[in-house]
This record gives structure tokens, sequence and C-alpha cells, in this order.
């Protein structure tokens, strides 16, 4: 009697069919998989929570990538994860084929700028307003300190360019969603500072990035709206990485 007294407490306690615990955000939900938040409209489409990091494919293997080091002559594979460094050094044609590995897209500029605004669209994920500390758009990338015999030329520099201690460094790059607040109403993180963000669209032959990065986030346009259409699709810098996009289930 006592045995069943206490079985009875407990189905009362948790209840019969449900869960100990919420779903993590990580886990397949709805139309879009793991780690995806659903965007609604009249073309809806699935985007990654966090911006990507990636792991190397090696035949039927896989196998860790240091997000600091290019991954050029790889293949990789994205992954969306929170609390981990995002993937910079990457180009566009790079991040594309990661995207692709994963069975995703990069998303188009459309698809990034409406996801980015939020259900309400705002000029940043957060509101209309900047408001400091909320981004990652406050860091200092040590350039000149790493390379001070280029002086002003370092920025044509493609290896100081790419020199993985850059974002080794302090107030530079931060794990995914480090920022609470850089979130908006779709659960999206990061899309404003931390790296810029590559995707599908070229615009007259050179490659497009949205969002700023962790030292800018207003040179080309505010929060949502930043847009560079600088360079090649095959450049890459420490400042470039990506989020994939998918087509519901």
């Amino acid at each position: 009697m006592v045995q069943r007294r206490i079985f009875v407490f407990l189905l009362a306690t948790v209840g019969i069919g449900c869960p100990l615990a919420a779903s993590s955000p990580s886990e397949a939900k709805g139309p879009c998989p793991g780690g995806m938040a659903f965007i609604e409209g009249a073309h809806p489409y699935c985007i990654d929570r966090w911006e990507a990091s990636v792991v190397e494919v090696r035949g039927k293997d896989e196998a860790p990538h240091a997000p600091t080091q290019p991954v050029t002559d790889l293949t990789v594979k994205a992954v969306t994860k929170q609390g981990v460094k995002p993937q910079g050094y990457i180009s566009r044609n790079e991040a594309e084929a990661a995207c692709k590995n994963a069975k995703k897209r990069l998303c188009t500029a459309e698809e990034w700028e409406h996801a980015c605004k939020g259900k309400n669209p705002t000029t940043f994920p957060y509101g209309d307003e900047r408001k400091p500390g909320y981004c990652n758009d406050s860091g200092k990338a040590p350039l000149m300190s790493l390379h001070p015999e280029l002086g002003e030329n370092v920025f044509a520099s493609g290896s100081a360019m790419n020199d993985p201690r850059i974002n080794e460094a302090p107030n530079t790059v931060a794990p995914t969603g480090s920022f609470a607040k850089c979130r908006n109403s779709y659960g999206v993180y990061d899309m404003v500072g931390n790296l810029h963000e590559w995707v599908a669209d070229v615009h007259e032959g050179r490659g497009v990035f949205r969002g700023g990065y962790y030292q800018d986030t207003h040179l080309n346009g505010d929060g949502c709206t930043y847009r560079t259409v600088a360079h090649a699709p095959s450049y890459h810098d420490y400042s470039t990485g990506f989020r994939c996009c998918a087509n519901p289930r």
C-alpha cells in the first residue's frame, strides 16, 4: 500500500505523459531541423539560431576544426551550436559548400534581413535604437600590433588578415549566444556583430555579407541593414562568418 501511494504521488507531481524538462532549442521542433528557427510568411523557411561553426568531413568520419583556421582545400560541414566560437576565416563559396554538406543552404539576403529584424521589424534584433553592450559590437582586432612591420598595408595582406591569432585574442569574436540580449523575436542570436555573415547573393561578381562584426556594425548600414559588397565570393578574413537556412520539412 505504501509503494502504491508513492507511485500515485509521483504521477500527480510529474503528470502522465508530461516531459520532465523543457526541450532544448537545439532539438528538432516542428518543421525545422534542430538548432534552427522557423520564419513564417508567404515563403516560410528555417534559419540557424547561432552563427555556424564547422567540422571537417573525412570520408565517413568527421573531425573538429579550429574556428580560427581557414578551411581552404578542406571539406567541411556547417554546425549551429550555442556556446562555441563560430567559424571565421571563411569565404562565401566555402560557406555555401559547408551549408550544402549539412543539407542546408546559404540564406538569401532577403531571408537574412527579414529574420534579423524579427516578427515586428526593427533596425536591430532587439529594437530600433542601438544599445551598447547588447551585441558584440565593440571589440578590437589586434591587426596592427600583430604585424607592426606592415603599417597600413596590413589591410591588403591576405596572410595578415587571416592570422589565426586575431580571433584568438580577447575582446574579439565571442562564443555563440554569449550576448543574451542580441536576440530577436524568433530566438535567433548574433545577427548583428560578432562576425560578418555571408549570404547567397552575388552582386556584380562580388559576394555579399550582412550584419557587421565585433568591430563595426555601422559603417555600411546600421544593424540588420548592414551590407558589404566589397569582396569576391572567394575572399575570406578573420571577420567573415556565416549561418545557414533551409526549407521547412
